[in-house]
């Protein structure tokens, strides 16, 4: 099944990626220090001896796993490239990527308002919607019964990738990148084109990385800024 809606996704993301053109890459991170993000991290407002989950080691940017939160851009962006380079050094875990995001602690009084693009081992590329919702083709093949979408607790919020083994072994980096353009979300795993969706119920918003389950540690962390041909007048 996965190879048949990847087909079908390439052909359509090779058809609405063409009128795009993109300007000058920069780093989100200087990796000497966090300037340009903000850490929001529930554990720390109730005990001032909780240390960050969030930190720089070794010329890296490291999510330490727990407690658990997110650390999260100043700004907010839209129409972007964002690459990311990561590993886990130790055992394989969870953690992800969010894009659009907006208010806080909306999900289990932790996770902010956005769309996930996961980085758990082995399910790199998952869509999960925390408050906001997206569209993928085959969606009831890839979320289960129509019924059971939602965005909230006790819904069916992954939206399964479209790939098998397009990580590398663990300990090796692993270069993911998502393609925010408009309401759509594009996401490459190590050149595999492993998810697309449409119609996502926010179009900009703040970027985001997670402490939740397993060490990571980010060498690279670069966004692109994307016009469409339509917006310069072509």
């Amino acid at each position: 099944m996965k190879k048949h809606l990847l087909s079908s996704c390439i052909a359509i993301a090779t058809l609405c990626g063409a009128a795009n053109v993109h300007a000058q890459t920069r780093s989100l991170f200087n990796f000497k220090d966090l300037k340009g993000w903000h850490i929001d991290v529930p554990a720390m407002d109730k005990d001032s001896s909780v240390k960050t989950p969030f930190i720089l080691r070794n010329g890296v940017f490291v999510s330490l796993a727990s407690p658990q939160g997110h650390i999260i851009t100043d700004k907010s962006y839209e129409n972007y490239r964002l690459e990311v380079q990561y590993r886990f050094p130790a055992k394989p875990g969870n953690c992800g990527v969010l894009v659009f995001v907006s208010k806080p602690r909306v999900l289990y009084d932790m996770f902010p308002k956005s769309i996930e693009v996961q980085m758990q081992h082995k399910d790199a590329g998952d869509f999960w919607c925390i408050g906001e919702d997206i569209t993928v083709p085959d969606m009831e093949k890839r979320r289960g019964p129509k019924n059971e979408w939602g965005s909230v607790d006790g819904k069916r919020r992954r939206i399964m990738n479209l790939t098998d083994n397009s990580e590398k072994p663990l300990g090796e980096w692993n270069t993911m990148i998502i393609e925010c353009v408009g309401n759509a979300i594009k996401v490459w795993v190590n050149g595999d084109l492993v998810n697309y969706g449409t119609r996502a119920t926010a179009r900009k918003g703040q970027i985001a990385l997670q402490a939740e389950g397993s060490e990571v540690e980010f060498r690279k962390v670069d966004l692109t800024p994307i016009v469409a041909f339509s917006e310069k007048g072509h």
